[in-house]
């Protein structure tokens, strides 16, 4: 054996078992999301599974004292088959389970556990292994140990960012899977020491097994998943671009985790969002508005009917997200080039934390689904936003959130929060027949100074001015940067 070939075994297990990680994330979030409670859930699986692994490891190498290399080589290969399968059960169980139960934490420890636990437990087997290997020779075992764990853990670090920085919005994440199950496969060859024609013969049959299984994975994704024209993985996030049949109508949309960020209609390029159509109340309130921000772009598609209504008025579009904005640009037909619009690659916090302009509207359309990203929703994150306007100006935010019954939380902090930082603040039903007990669309707009109105938009926004609860009241308190009990 060459004298490296442990240590390059046990650096790469770590790098992998990091790279499952990231990728069970990724994997899970069209169907569960990708909220800090999902995250956890998800360490969490992949720590416990890791455990046993270093537990079973160790008794197995204690009871097989002439053959752990054999072993080590056997377990490495049966992570490779075992993590060939993930395609397939992303599409024939967690797609179906996700389905089933409406409880997203129950359902990722489940596919979590499935799906990525049994790979994060055998490949935990490793380390234990090659230490006692390792012993057999080495009278020093708490150095062997230390080694060993250190070359694991440093793996474990290359393969984090590797990953998250390189590989995943480089090469996608099922390509990914299939590189760690060749590697698998490489190393479990590499280490087998006597090898014979009836071992070639089957390991070639294995590798074939392995890239079948990959191929079948996507292969049952396509069919199954025909309105999915694009399946993008981005340095942020798992995009999906759809076709959507809605009565008569067709809608091409845009999928971040579960949430449905935004759509548009395909005869009509209109778009399909009626919250959205609540940000033309900016020049309602302000009659003399010119230049806007927006804070998360998306598809683009409130900027694009921005820029079409108002010839006259810029709009700055912040968007963290570099692979949505070519997005964007490719399936929903933004104009890059257009003068009045501005593009901005930074994450929208950062962006008003320095920035300088002055802005007489701030759209904020940054929530995925559900989630909210706590720090554009504090008092600290208003205070900026207030700042960057000029007097008269306004701050519209699209919050999801129910008005009744246990689902309140997040509009009664952020109204709190908006009243502590503004000088008038409205809340709007964005449809007023659902009920207040169901989580909906809510339109929150925060006033600095006083409103300059528009009398003569009057009459073309009453029907949303209309939708104005009026006697809206939050006895919570402000949400700040060290106190934050809503977002993702």
């Amino acid at each position: 054996m060459s004298k490296y070939k442990l240590e390059m075994t046990v650096f790469l297990s770590g790098a992998l078992t990091m790279m499952l990680e990231l990728i069970a994330a990724r994997v899970l979030s069209p169907y569960v999301g990708s909220s800090n409670l999902i995250w956890t859930t998800i360490i969490g699986i992949m720590l416990t599974s890791m455990s046993i692994g270093y537990w079973f490891g160790g008794k197995m190498a204690d009871k097989n004292k002439e053959n752990d290399i054999r072993m080590l080589s056997n377990f490495l290969l049966i992570s490779a088959i075992a993590t060939s399968f993930i395609p397939i059960l992303e599409v024939e169980f967690i797609d179906v389970l996700s389905k089933l139960s409406s409880n997203l934490v129950f359902v990722a420890i489940i596919c979590a556990t499935i799906t990525f636990g049994i790979p994060s437990f055998l490949l935990a087997t490793v380390s234990p292994i090659a230490v006692k290997i390792k012993n057999n020779s080495m009278d020093n075992i708490g150095a062997t140990s230390g080694k060993i764990s250190s070359l694991s853990t440093i793996g474990s670090i290359f393969g984090t960012f590797f990953a998250g920085f390189i590989l995943i919005p480089n090469l996608g994440v099922r390509n990914i899977i299939l590189v760690c199950c060749i590697l698998l496969w490489i190393l479990s060859v590499y280490l087998f020491s006597k090898k014979d024609k009836k071992y070639y013969i089957l390991i070639v049959f294995e590798l074939v097994m392995i890239v079948g299984l990959n191929l079948l994975g996507g292969y049952l994704f396509k069919i199954k998943n025909p309105e999915i024209t694009r399946d993008v993985d981005s340095e942020y996030s798992r995009i999906w671009v759809t076709n959507l049949n809605v009565g008569e109508n067709t809608y091409k949309t845009l999928q971040v985790d579960t949430g449905l960020e935004s759509y548009i209609n395909q005869e009509t390029g209109e778009m399909g969002a009626r919250y959205l159509y609540y940000y033309d109340l900016f020049e309602y309130y302000n009659k003399e508005a010119k230049d806007a921000l927006m804070i998360g772009g998306a598809a683009y598609t409130y900027p694009m009917h921005y820029l079409k209504k108002y010839a006259d008025k810029t709009i700055d579009v912040v968007e963290i997200d570099e692979t949505m904005t070519q997005i964007a640009q490719e399936e929903f037909g933004l104009d890059k080039n257009n003068p009045n619009l501005g593009l901005i690659t930074q994450d929208g916090r950062s962006y008003l934390n320095y920035n300088q302009k002055k802005y007489d509207t701030i759209f904020i359309d940054a929530f995925k689904g559900l989630n909210a990203p706590f720090e554009l929703t504090t008092y600290e994150a208003m205070q900026k936003a207030y700042n960057s306007l000029n007097n008269n100006g306004i701050v519209i935010t699209n919050i999801i959130s129910s008005l009744e019954g246990d689902k309140t939380d997040f509009i009664e902090y952020e109204y709190s929060t908006y009243k502590a930082v503004f000088d008038d603040v409205k809340v709007f039903k964005v449809n007023p027949d659902r009920p207040n007990d169901e989580e909906q669309n809510l339109i929150l707009v925060g006033i600095k100074g006083s409103q300059n109105i528009n009398t003569e938009k009057e009459k073309e926004y009453s029907g949303r001015l209309y939708n104005e609860i009026k006697d809206f009241s939050s006895d919570k308190p402000i949400v700040t940067d060290d106190y934050a009990p809503i977002g993702d």
